[in-house]
């Protein structure tokens, strides 16, 4: 039988106020940096990418990195399930949106002109491929057998983190593609792709919140913080996916609506100008 304190490391003291770095991490960081410098200034014929550009795809890395290492990386690993919400939070809402955006489709292109690439980007990039699964990776890694695997091996927990990450630059391709060749949605329908992404979390959150035991005992024996039991801290990590990230998507809806509207009128004074 696994033993939770196998995985929750004792050195790991908050009270110390250090700040915990997994070189993995940095080193795996430091080359997505340096692939996307090389990439942009390989071709000096080529566009390169504007400042906010450079400074959104930066900004992501610099996101992955608070988030997998320090305060927020112990807290989820070592203390708190609440923690490890936030955590995969801004993993998959806040990162994949700044990487997206600060990448140029010049800057992806040639990949599609390896044949096979470009078929499973066709495939995976749809609506329904990228709502799918993402939402199955993020349902299937919050199953009790899966998650308590990902918190007693490290190299399972490394996995998943990969594959939250992968998983939710699919999610988030048809509002923010950077190629046309693989195109976003029209304004429409991503703001019903936005709408219907809450559902799938909600069911998720419902099955946390409503858990009459503790699913995750690797929490169970961890060093309570700030008074949460184990089930307290159980529910309030459903609660932190139900409530905030329902709501970011809801304001993400309203976002679009507001581009659309903006579109729209636009186009129409343009229409007037060239009348």
């Amino acid at each position: 039988m696994l033993r939770p304190q196998i995985l929750l490391h004792p050195n790991v003291d908050l009270s110390q106020g250090g700040f915990t770095v997994h070189w993995s991490t940095v080193i795996g960081l430091l080359a997505l940096q340096g692939l996307w410098l090389a990439r942009a200034y390989a071709h000096r014929g080529e566009q390169r990418p504007a400042p906010w550009q450079a400074a959104s795809f930066t900004a992501g890395l610099v996101v992955m990195f608070l988030s997998l290492n320090g305060p927020i990386h112990d807290i989820s690993d070592y203390y708190l399930f609440s923690g490890h919400m936030v955590q995969h939070l801004v993993l998959t809402i806040v990162t994949p949106p700044l990487l997206l955006l600060g990448t140029p489709g010049w800057m992806l292109r040639p990949a599609l002109q390896v044949g096979w690439v470009a078929a499973i980007a066709r495939h995976v990039t749809t609506p329904r491929a990228a709502f799918t699964i993402f939402n199955l990776v993020l349902a299937a890694w919050h199953l009790p057998p899966l998650y308590n695997a990902a918190m007693y091996y490290h190299e399972v927990h490394i996995i998943q983190h990969l594959m939250f990450l992968v998983s939710a630059v699919l999610m988030w391709w048809p509002m923010l593609s950077p190629l046309p060749e693989l195109p976003r949605l029209s304004y429409p329908g991503q703001m019903l792709y936005s709408f219907v992404m809450t559902l799938p979390m909600t069911v998720i959150s419902i099955f946390i919140v409503y858990a009459d035991h503790v699913l995750y005992p690797a929490y169970a024996s961890a060093p309570r913080l700030w008074g949460l039991s184990p089930l307290e801290d159980q529910r309030l990590g459903g609660l932190i996916m139900w409530i905030p990230g329902g709501l970011f998507f809801y304001l993400l809806t309203s976002v679009i609506f507001f581009r659309w509207v903006t579109s729209e009128r636009d186009d129409q004074a343009s229409a007037q100008a060239r009348a």
